[in-house]
């Protein structure tokens, strides 16, 4: 087994094994029960919750199937799903909402039924931003909403987004239950040592069930090859994103350098000049 490149005190929780271990386990189910508290409603109001099985599939055969990373109802039946988001998707949103049906229908009963339903929360943690109009708007809360009134209209459907990267508070500046989540959440994989601001039962469990040192070695080999597979996803992205700008600004420069030479060659200015002036090919120029 090979583990040298598990430097860290604290696991990942954006890697798959990391988020399920705090998260998805029903010995750590207190954790779940205090994010989804201090995220959704402020206070302890969920007492308790019941992992459901987390692979679904359509109501006909040829369905989709969605696994859910998290997939919990609480001692009201209502349902919550919880995803970490890694990667910016073209159709996250799609996704969401498309996952948002499965815990709906599944609720339908045989025979008479009035059609009452139990509320359902979709909650994502994203690791990438897709608002960049504001850089402080991280927490994202949407309902369905009469556009005439501004009144919620169905208030039993909830998709909640937390935009990780924007969230960028100090430990000195934890105030709620909901800063000290998304500091662990943000923060974990690269702390030494616990933070005095997060002193409490709740987080004595956290930092307990995180520390990998504890692990054992059939956890530690899960551990690394989640680390590893996360690592790897991550290189492809930046690697991605860095020839995305690479190609924009080479693309931008191109363009500036043709308004350049067009503006050079109707003003009589001599092939070579423009050449030297802009790094453009003679048959690039002749073609202007």
């Amino acid at each position: 087994m090979v583990t040298e490149g598990i430097q860290d005190k604290y696991v990942n929780p954006y890697t798959d094994f990391g988020f399920k271990l705090l998260f998805g386990s029903a010995m750590n189910k207190e954790l779940l029960i205090s994010f989804l508290n201090a995220l959704l409603f402020k206070e302890e109001v969920i007492k308790d919750v019941t992992y459901l099985n987390a692979e679904h599939l359509g109501t006909q055969e040829y369905d989709r199937r969605a696994v859910f990373d998290v997939y919990c109802e609480n001692e009201k039946g209502e349902k919550f799903l919880v995803e970490m988001q890694r990667g910016e998707q073209q159709f996250f949103k799609d996704r969401s909402v498309f996952y948002s049906t499965f815990p709906i229908r599944e609720q339908g009963k045989r025979g008479e039924w009035d059609y009452e339903l139990k509320a359902v929360y979709v909650v994502g943690i994203l690791n990438f931003s897709f608002d960049n109009s504001d850089a402080e708007y991280f927490h994202h809360e949407v309902k369905l909403v009469d556009l005439y009134t501004h009144k919620i209209f169905y208030d039993k459907l909830t998709f909640v987004y937390l935009e990780m990267p924007k969230f960028n508070k100090s430990e000195d500046e934890l105030e709620s239950m909901f800063d000290k989540w998304l500091f662990v959440l943000r923060n974990l994989a690269s702390l030494l040592e616990r933070p005095r601001a997060l002193q409490n039962r709740v987080f004595d469990r956290l930092f307990e069930t995180a520390e990998i040192a504890k692990f054992t070695k059939t956890e530690l080999s899960e551990y690394w090859d989640s680390l590893k597979n996360f690592r790897d996803w991550y290189s492809v992205i930046s690697t991605a994103e860095k020839k995305g700008r690479e190609e924009g600004r080479e693309e931008g420069e191109k363009k500036k350098a043709i308004e350049v030479a067009r503006y050079l060659k109707s003003s009589g200015t001599s092939m070579e000049l423009i050449i030297g002036a802009t790094g453009l090919s003679k048959e690039e120029i002749e073609m202007l």
